[in-house]
């Protein structure tokens, strides 16, 4: 059996990555750090914010609640505040549809392949 390179991940993201994982600029993330409580990512001596895993986890369920839902500061933070269990499964279960389209997608297209 072939030695596998482990998959090493890691453990901080700066701003500027997470604001390319999530298309928007790094001035985006630094509004929602001052607006939601629930955004507190960690920084170093420089200053510079270090977002974990977690941290990013919160950066898509306000980016889908401002940006996919179309709802407003307040309205996300009222949302949260209120629903947060329902609003992350709902995030969560999004996802996931989200997902096994692009699988079906994917399928799909493949098949189209095989005929052609």
């Amino acid at each position: 059996m072939p030695y596998k390179e482990p998959k090493i991940e890691k453990v901080f993201y700066n701003i500027g990555e997470v604001a390319r994982m999530m298309g928007v600029n790094t001035s985006q993330i630094r509004y929602w750090e001052n607006n939601f409580a629930e955004l507190t990512p960690k920084k170093n001596k420089k200053g510079n914010r270090l977002f974990t895993k977690e941290d990013i986890e919160q950066v898509k369920i306000i980016y889908h609640l401002v940006k996919e839902r179309g709802l407003t500061i307040s309205g996300a933070k009222k949302k949260l505040k209120e629903n947060r269990d329902d609003t992350i499964n709902n995030f969560e279960i999004v996802t996931r549809l989200e997902t096994i389209k692009q699988l079906l997608i994917d399928i799909r297209d493949n098949m189209e392949e095989e005929r052609d």
